[in-house]
């Protein structure tokens, strides 16, 4: 399988999911003005999770964005959403056409080297759509994403290019785990976008 073709890859998955590769939806130019205005305009902050019951802060960055300040939970604790962006907007609307589906917030995450990553998860919260899609767009460092089928524990590894485009929906939540892994090569930041629906 080409990973780097230019066409639509239809499903990376082999089974239980579908998840497609866009590859690169922003030029070299657009991607460095997004990544450029991203890192100096959005509220970042260290995330936080509750885990084993203790609360552990994170060395990579989050920011919770949506159309309103609607609140998130997930790692059992509670964000209220910023309000959108004017680049923010003009992703979601660049992402919307070329996936075909439509996300009212976006959760960002800020690697600030390879050493960052995250650990096997599904973002299976109540509040998201079921099976509904979620859009993750890469900035800056390209980095290798991998998933792992939740029974079979096959894994499908994939590279993810600065101003990339991956669309996850249908089964994959449910039937796959998905992580950033971390890695001594890479030594710049990137930032990721993930846009999803929240149901309120």
């Amino acid at each position: 399988m080409d990973l780097f073709s230019k066409e639509t890859i239809k499903n990376i998955l082999p089974y239980d999911g579908l998840t497609a590769y866009h590859g690169i939806i922003l030029d070299q130019k657009k991607a460095t003005f997004y990544y450029d205005r991203l890192l100096k305009t959005i509220q970042w902050k260290n995330d936080e999770a509750i885990l084993f019951g203790k609360k552990i802060i994170t060395k990579r960055k989050v920011a919770w964005y949506g159309e309103s300040a609607y609140a998130y939970t997930y790692s059992k604790v509670t964000k209220e959403a910023n309000i959108f962006t004017k680049e923010l907007l003009a992703l979601k609307a660049i992402v919307e056409k070329e996936s075909g589906e439509t996300y009212n917030s976006c959760l960002l995450n800020l690697y600030h080297s390879g050493e960052e990553g995250m650990a096997y998860h599904s973002d299976g919260e109540k509040m998201l759509k079921k099976d509904g899609a979620i859009a993750s767009v890469s900035l800056g460092a390209v980095r290798k994403f991998s998933f792992k089928h939740k029974e079979s524990k096959q894994r499908i590894d994939i590279i993810l290019e600065n101003g990339s485009l991956l669309v996850m929906k249908e089964g994959t939540q449910k039937n796959w785990l998905h992580r950033l892994p971390p890695t001594k090569k890479v030594n710049s930041p990137r930032i990721n976008l993930t846009f999803r629906t929240i149901e309120l």
